[in-house]
């Protein structure tokens, strides 16, 4: 059977710099009947492994290393024997949720990860976070964007670790060269696609989005 994208919401709290919000993540499943990846363990590990089944879990893959997108990650790791894996440049973020527990591979740009016969390729986007990766996958039609890019502009930078230029740069330089039809799935809210942002970038810029 053909890959395919499986989508699950998970609800938790986001903190950082003191602060702590409610939010609903995303959470993508990549695979076909046998095998799969989980794209951002967020939440709620039992959820996940119920959505993966009886599937083999290839890889825990984290766009970034923000609590509410890896806060399930070990545990959901312990249950099915995957590696999680993630940007070294998000190590200082990930140490101050799981202090005592280091993710077991490394992403790195150009990178391919491979699941039921599709390619996925790493494309490091610093900016909302240092180590902030997405995930393109042509044979899908899709990119997994995390908090780079939404529905109607950039992830958030006010917070540590983040740059407005440099996301914009990300977005600009290595999301928006993508094919127009490219659908954006993105790390919390609605989907998208690179035709329907690019128009945009330019009021980004001037507003500080």
């Amino acid at each position: 059977m053909a890959a395919r994208i499986e989508h699950l919401v998970t609800s938790g709290t986001f903190s950082l710099d003191g602060g702590t919000w409610d939010v609903d993540n995303n959470v993508w499943i990549v695979g076909d009947d046998d095998e799969v990846i989980v794209i951002d363990a967020a939440h709620d590990a039992e959820a996940i492994a119920a959505a993966v089944g009886g599937r083999t879990l290839r890889a825990i893959v984290c766009t970034h290393a923000h609590n509410d997108h890896i806060d399930a990650a070990p545990a959901l790791a312990e249950r099915t024997g995957a590696p999680i894996l993630l940007h070294p440049d998000d190590l200082p973020l990930w140490k101050q949720t799981h202090p005592d527990r280091a993710p077991e591979g490394e992403l790195a740009d150009g990178w391919v990860l491979a699941v039921a016969g599709v390619e996925l390729t790493v494309l490091h986007t610093p900016g909302h976070a240092p180590g902030a990766v997405c995930l393109h996958a042509p044979a899908l039609t899709a990119l997994f964007s995390g908090d780079t890019l939404f529905a109607g502009g950039p992830g958030a930078t006010g917070r540590s670790y983040s740059h407005f230029p440099t996301i914009v740069d990300s977005i600009r330089d290595r999301l928006l060269t993508l094919p127009g039809e490219t659908v954006v799935y993105t790390g919390h809210g609605d989907t998208t696609t690179v035709g329907a942002e690019a128009p945009h970038l330019q009021e980004w810029i001037d507003r500080g989005f």
